[in-house]
């Protein structure tokens, strides 16, 4: 006599994920110093992973110098990027005594406002700022000790987020056939068709940014320059960099781009340039955006928004730019596993149901 399969109700169900997802969250934040670059690590390896399969297969190279080889080449392109904002920076120190000047100026139509609009005279202003900067200065040792500390623990992260690239590369077929082994062979077929599409939609994501970031450094440069302010090339990489951070990255650019411009140029500039920074940003979110990086990962924005500020709330600044792409990959398993199949629905929206209708509209 066949066994009746008995299944829960859907509150009990939800209440177990709900308690299931709790867990994992605390186990994330008391695992984030050894969780936080491997996941990085995870994603410039699947990133690198053509190269180091080129430089293996076609050149003929081991297996461990085609992933050194690889990283190195990343790295190199990272310390590009670097030195162009680095070049620029350079360029905005040697021009100090004017910035100075113009920030000084800045201060004292300030100090002006603040006089007429608040009735206190500049007097009790400077002693206002004198004793914040006493009280600055007197725990200046505990701040350079903390800044010193801060990157030191920041340079050990990338150093470990490239012992944990290479070492991913170098063992990327155990840990497949661990992934494999796991599962039963049922199952191993769609184990590998999760493997490889969470392979293909994190390149073709992360490669997406790329090429978002370089469209709109340029777009930001081209628009900058039209204007006619000084560092139109640092403000368009600051633009363009900042633009990686999903939604709250534009508020950053807006606002150094706007103080940068407001200390070098007039206010009509300052003016032009936020505007700038907007219209970009509207036509980046709106039509390159969509084209570029979103028919790769299908996720709608109400997902996105939430992953983003949950990834600030449990790893800072790192969670914010690791939680699309674990998203994704949840998302990826949720699809081709039947039970799950409404959360991956739910992550990406009302566009699946539209596309399997052609579809099926095609067919017939």
């Amino acid at each position: 006599m066949p066994v009746k399969k008995i299944i829960a109700p859907f509150y009990q169900r939800l209440a177990l994920v709900l308690i299931g997802f709790c867990i994992m969250g605390y186990l994330v934040i008391i695992a984030k110093e050894l969780l936080d670059p491997l996941l990085f690590g995870f994603l410039f390896a699947v990133l690198l992973l053509p190269i180091s399969n080129f430089l293996e297969r076609k050149l003929r190279l081991p297996r461990s110098a085609s992933s050194f080889i690889a990283i190195i080449l990343f790295v190199s392109f990272i310390a590009g990027i670097l030195y162009l904002v680095g070049a620029q920076v350079s360029n905005l120190a040697s021009d100090w005594p004017m910035l100075k000047k113009q920030v000084d100026q800045s201060l004292y139509d300030l100090q002006e406002w603040v006089q007429q609009a608040f009735h206190i005279n500049t007097t009790k202003q400077l002693d206002y700022i004198h004793t914040g900067t006493q009280k600055i200065l007197a725990s200046g040792g505990a701040v350079l000790g903390t800044t010193f500390g801060a990157v030191s623990s920041l340079v050990l992260f990338y150093v470990f987020i490239m012992i944990f690239t290479f070492f991913i590369l170098f063992y990327r077929r155990l840990l497949f056939r661990f992934v494999i082994a796991v599962f039963e062979d049922d199952d191993s077929h769609v184990v590998v068709d999760i493997v490889e599409n969470v392979q293909k939609i994190l390149r073709q994501y992360i490669t997406g940014l790329l090429l978002e970031m370089i469209i709109v450094s340029a777009v930001a440069v081209t628009a900058f320059w039209i204007i006619g302010i000084k560092y139109a090339a640092l403000l368009g990489l600051i633009v363009g960099l900042f633009n990686i951070i999903p939604y709250l990255g534009i508020f950053s650019a807006l606002l150094l781009s706007c103080l940068i411009t407001f200390a070098t140029g007039t206010l009509g500039n300052t003016l032009a340039v936020g505007i700038s920074v907007v219209g970009i940003h509207a036509v980046d979110a709106n039509f390159l955006l969509p084209a570029i990086v979103g028919s790769k990962v299908r996720l709608n924005a109400l997902i996105t928004f939430m992953g983003i500020i949950l990834g600030e709330m449990l790893w800072g600044l790192s969670g914010m730019f690791l939680s699309i792409p674990v998203i994704a990959i949840f998302k990826i398993i949720f699809d081709r596993v039947d039970i799950l199949k409404p959360w991956g629905y739910l992550m990406g929206g009302d566009y699946e149901y539209k596309k399997s209708a052609e579809k099926k509209m095609k067919t017939e």
